[in-house]
């Protein structure tokens, strides 16, 4: 929209080239480029960009805007517009999965802005249940009625028409109701939804010579009206229709009943306004060492940043994309708090306890440093406390709008494993995901019991719901040349791979479907 104008006598030749950039790297290579639209300023383009989408993944884009002068393939030999950078993630999760961004680079002018839209290419798992009767058919027995059946076709690309289903023949009547059915929409018509559907009525006949009553077509779209409507369609035989003057039709056919049963994606929730809420604890035992000295966990060295701070960033950085306040209550546990020096095991980094939350993932980072220099770290390692205060936020909403998922960061064995493995199986029941990141060399046996992944984890006889926990130790993704950017890709991915699918398992066991995205 409002691209500048680089023409004299006419407007610009705009197009736009995408660049995407490798999981862990910094270098950006072209994915493809939309057609150039002449002579406009508010171009829209029909191209469209099919990529594939891992939640789990910061996936960077860069939209790079030209105004096409000259034949040239080369994108240098052309006016340069302006550019906008975005991450996947941020489209999908913005309103309707459109997101307006403004375009710049070009110093000292209003570049205008770009609209991005994405939405996710359905492969049609969607199953219809269909119920049809007729009424007033030919017939075509010379010492009965009809035996009528129906044949679905669906219209391939050429013209053609492929077989698709045949119903159950009723015998002997001119009112047959057939049985309810099922078919995949992809079985209908492949996925488009205006595509014709051409159904033929049919007499049996024993040797299989059977007599053609008639015709009539529709489309999934419009056989879809029937959940609100009874449907009702001429059925025409055009030899007949050709023939008589007076003929009307061979019958009628009555779509009695339409559904569709739906399998929902997790990109369905979030394009229907479900929201991730991400809180964060961090362990201040004393187990970490003096944060003064280089071998403690919490070392801030000038140089990198810390494992604490590196596994904050890193799941961090993507999960921010999917909540839209960019608010994120920020705990730690185990530590002296001032003013009176109380062990506390959910004091708020911000030192704000009406409103714990921070101010994006740097305004988390900032708060976890500034504690670092106000409080002593002491212990035990107590997670109970935090996974309740986060289960107590999550019961509060439990209609699927909201989804909960708690970082937790630590160095060492839990304290309170009874109360936390309670804790879990009650949150389980609930819209959260817990992730634990291990840092430095212990031993994490206890996490691996709680991650549930082998056996459901359990408390007093009571089974967690759902698996909702994912635990990995940071050590397993420090990259062996020291590339920041590279260990906090693979730690990202790995722990956030599995909370689509918890996400997912929540709505289901609750029955909860996405909200429809407004038009």
């Amino acid at each position: 929209r409002n691209l500048l104008d680089m023409d004299t006598f006419s407007k610009s030749d705009p197009v736009v080239v995408l660049f995407v950039q490798g999981s862990g790297s910094s270098e950006w290579k072209e994915f493809g480029r939309t057609e150039v639209i002449d002579n406009t300023l508010n171009p829209d383009f029909v191209r469209k960009f099919v990529l594939d989408y891992y939640f789990e993944e910061k996936q960077n884009l860069r939209f790079d805007v030209y105004n096409v002068d000259s034949k040239s393939c080369s994108a240098l030999k052309q006016d340069f517009l302006g550019q906008a950078f975005v991450a996947l993630g941020e489209v999908i999760g913005a309103q309707r999965g459109r997101l307006e961004r403004p375009l710049t680079g070009v110093p000292g002018k209003r570049c205008g802005t770009i609209l991005l839209l994405a939405e996710e290419l359905s492969n049609c798992r969607d199953i219809i249940t269909m119920q049809l009767c007729a009424n007033k058919l030919d017939k075509k027995d010379f010492f009965g009625k009809s035996d009528p059946f129906l044949v679905f076709y669906r219209s391939n690309e050429d013209g053609t028409f492929t077989i698709c289903h045949k119903t159950e023949v009723v015998k002997n009547t001119l009112n047959p109701v057939w049985q309810p059915f099922t078919i995949p929409v992809r079985a209908l018509c492949n996925g488009d939804y205006d595509r014709t559907v051409k159904i033929d009525v049919y007499d049996w006949d024993r040797d299989g010579s059977h007599d053609f009553i008639g015709e009539f077509a529709t489309s999934y779209r419009e056989l879809s009206r029937a959940q609100s409507q009874f449907t009702v369609y001429e059925v025409l035989n055009p030899r007949k229709k050709c023939k008589k003057k007076k003929y009307v039709n061979s019958g009628t056919v009555t779509l009695l009943s339409f559904s569709v049963e739906s399998e929902f994606t997790f990109v369905d929730y979030i394009r229907g306004g479900t929201q991730l809420n991400f809180t964060v604890a961090i362990d201040f035992t004393a187990s970490n060492g003096l944060p003064s000295q280089p071998t403690s966990l919490h070392y801030v060295s000038p140089y990198q940043l810390s494992a604490y701070a590196l596994a904050l960033k890193a799941v961090g950085e993507v999960i921010q994309d999917y909540d839209s306040d960019k608010l994120f209550p920020a705990y730690g546990f185990g530590a002296k708090v001032p003013p009176d020096g109380k062990i506390s095991h959910q004091f708020p980094l911000n030192n704000n306890a009406e409103n714990p939350s921070c101010c994006g993932i740097e305004g988390v980072l900032e708060s976890y440093l500034q504690s670092l220099r106000t409080v002593q770290l002491y212990g035990p390692t107590n997670f109970a406390p935090v996974i309740n205060q986060v289960a107590g936020t999550a019961a509060q909403v439990t209609d699927g709008s909201q989804y909960h998922v708690l970082l937790i960061i630590t160095d060492g064995v839990i304290s309170d494993m009874l109360q936390t493995k309670e804790a879990i199986v009650t949150a389980s029941a609930l819209p959260m995901s817990i992730i634990i990141v291990g840092v430095g060399p212990a031993e994490f046996e206890a996490m691996e019991e709680l991650d549930g992944d082998e056996v459901r984890l359990s408390s007093r006889g009571r089974f967690a719901e759902r698996d909702i926990v994912q635990f990995v130790p940071f050590r397993d993704y420090v990259d062996d040349s020291g590339n920041q950017v590279l260990s906090m890709a693979r730690l990202a991915k790995d722990v956030l791979a599995e909370i689509p699918e918890q996400l997912l398992s929540y709505m289901k066991t609750r029955d909860i479907k996405p909200r429809r995205a407004d038009p």
